[in-house]
């Protein structure tokens, strides 16, 4: 995707490097991208513990560190501007641009909506662990996004793993992973995700999964409005990187890989079928009004 005549957004800051660790994103698409359920530091404490149990994670590769993690390293560009954290290397400068980007195609839509309410939200790169306004969390979780202080986390070594591990090559692919969290954003400022954990909390935990897949499923959607509407920036082979990266996270897909089996109740996200379906559905529209998930998926 052609972004490079683009600046970065000035929204950016550099966290440095974080206590906790265990190496690796053994939750890739399970519990990254988990975070936009606007669920509070509890929720999350939750999660992290049914992923140990779940997933079998071990050596600090859960949600939160078991000390609070946070990010105990000075960051190397404490003082400079968000553009300067920006320009630290390639895959940063990358996704600065797609935040710039999406940035300015969410607050025009705002515009078509009628709403003026729309804030761009903070991309925030740390190494290890982070302490974020959700609570502390360490890489093994992926990107995702906090609305308590309307910020994406990243540690950009994730996008190694995307492809290495998952074959999700390309630009694009990286693209729809900040794009999708970008979705979680939007749902913020939307007051769906709120919505959404209220009804959490009233319904089963099986319920709750549910609603968290029509979450996941809807910013998926987010993210091919977003292309969509960048559909001039788009380069042969963009797409294709996009459907592979949804088809790679798909829960069914990942629960094959760590477990061999299936458990659909225990969907958080949506199968890679539904995702691909999703991204191709917001891509196909540029139009958010045909991502409402929570009509359509069961």
């Amino acid at each position: 995707m052609r972004l490079d005549d683009l600046d970065p957004t000035d929204n950016a800051r550099d966290l440095g490097s974080g206590g906790g660790g265990g190496g690796g994103f053994p939750l890739l698409g399970l519990l990254p991208m988990f975070l936009g359920r606007g669920m509070g530091c509890g929720g999350i404490v939750l999660i992290g513990i049914i992923a140990l149990v779940m997933f079998g994670l071990g050596g600090g590769g859960g949600m939160l560190g078991q000390s609070g993690g946070g990010s105990a390293g000075r960051s190397p560009t404490a003082g400079q501007s968000g553009q300067q954290v920006c320009r630290v290397n390639e895959r940063r400068l990358e996704a600065c641009r797609v935040m710039r980007s999406t940035d300015l195609t969410w607050a025009k839509i705002f515009q078509e909506m009628g709403r003026d309410d729309y804030r761009p939200a903070t991309i925030n790169f740390f190494q290890g662990g982070a302490n974020t306004g959700c609570g502390a969390a360490t890489s093994a979780v992926g990107p995702f996004y906090c609305p308590s202080d309307k910020g994406v986390y990243i540690d950009t070594a994730f996008f190694d793993e995307l492809q290495n591990r998952f074959g999700a090559k390309g630009d694009f692919a990286r693209d729809y992973v900040i794009a999708h969290e970008m979705g979680h954003h939007v749902q913020d400022l939307l007051g769906t995700s709120t919505e959404v954990s209220q009804a959490q909390a009233r319904g089963s935990k099986t319920e709750g999964n549910r609603l968290s897949v029509k979450l996941e499923l809807q910013a998926d959607c987010y993210a091919g409005v977003w292309a969509a509407r960048n559909r001039d920036r788009l380069e042969p082979g963009d797409i294709e990187e996009g459907m592979t990266a949804a088809n790679a996270i798909g829960d069914d897909t990942l629960q094959k890989e760590a477990q061999g089996t299936v458990v659909p109740d225990s969907f958080t996200h949506g199968t890679s079928a539904q995702r691909m379906a999703w991204l191709k559905r917001g891509l196909d529209t540029g139009d958010p009004r045909q991502c409402d998930t929570f009509k359509a998926v069961q």
